[in-house]
């Protein structure tokens, strides 16, 4: 099998750098698998999760709020607004988060930035479906 070198940083620090077979991630259009020798191409990324298959079979996954990444044929790069490994996600967190942001976004009068509350929504929904991802071993 051939391989893609994967780095993923954030401003804390870098989170992966290693091999993978196939790296999947959450482009601003839809998600993207991207196989050694792919295209260039440079992406935004919205709230999601990054799925790295090791070329081991292990499966690694990051949950990144946003950012770019940048793919050339035999590397990918992703800059990553904010980065958590998906082991370290706490699901009860993300979960009252959802919750706080959804009552927030219907409650129509109160003085709320709904951007942000969509933003706050969009995030914990991401990290909720990062972890299910883990689950099911995607």
């Amino acid at each position: 099998m051939s391989e893609t070198q994967v780095v993923v940083v954030s401003p804390e620090g870098e989170l992966y750098a290693g091999s993978a077979g196939l790296v999947t991630l959450p482009g601003i259009e839809g998600s993207l698998g991207i196989l050694p020798g792919h295209t260039p191409l440079l992406t935004r990324l919205r709230p999601g999760a990054v799925h790295i298959k090791r070329p081991s079979g292990e499966d690694d996954f990051i949950y990144v709020a946003g950012g770019y990444a940048e793919i050339q044929p035999h590397a990918v790069t992703i800059l990553a607004d904010t980065a958590i490994r998906g082991k370290d996600l706490d699901e009860a967190k993300a979960t009252l988060a959802r919750q706080k942001a959804e009552e927030r976004l219907q409650n129509l009068h109160s003085d709320i930035d709904y951007a942000l509350a969509q933003a706050e929504l969009a995030q914990a929904t991401a990290q909720l479906a990062t972890l299910a991802q883990m689950r099911r071993g995607k």
